[in-house]
């Protein structure tokens, strides 16, 4: 199923659409990573475990969100965005929305 930023889907005109589609993911940080984050603070560079989390926790909101459309019968999801907020110290929500479309 294209999931796309863009109104439209190249090639294709949109019939119908469904309606706002949406999947979200919390995480919070595992104590063990957050120890080795802190000492990687030290000495600079990417926090991959951190990284890693939100990169997970991305991939699960836009998998909640494609099968929030597939569910509507939809054959895409345009104007996709993402958002994330913290919830609580250590706990963060990635928020995936856009619109499910029926292509003609």
């Amino acid at each position: 199923m294209p999931v796309l930023t863009t109104e439209t889907v190249p090639g294709h005109e949109i019939a119908e659409a469904l309606g706002l589609v949406r999947g979200s993911s919390v995480r919070a940080k595992h104590i063990g990573a957050d120890i080795v984050a802190g000492l990687r603070n030290l000495v600079g560079g990417e926090v991959r475990e951190y990284a890693s989390l939100l990169a997970g926790a991305r991939e699960q909101a836009l998998d909640r969100m494609v099968a929030e459309a597939r569910a509507l019968g939809a054959d895409a999801v345009v104007a996709v965005r993402m958002e994330t907020s913290m919830i609580q110290q250590g706990a963060s929500e990635i928020l995936c929305y856009g619109t499910a479309v029926r292509l003609a």
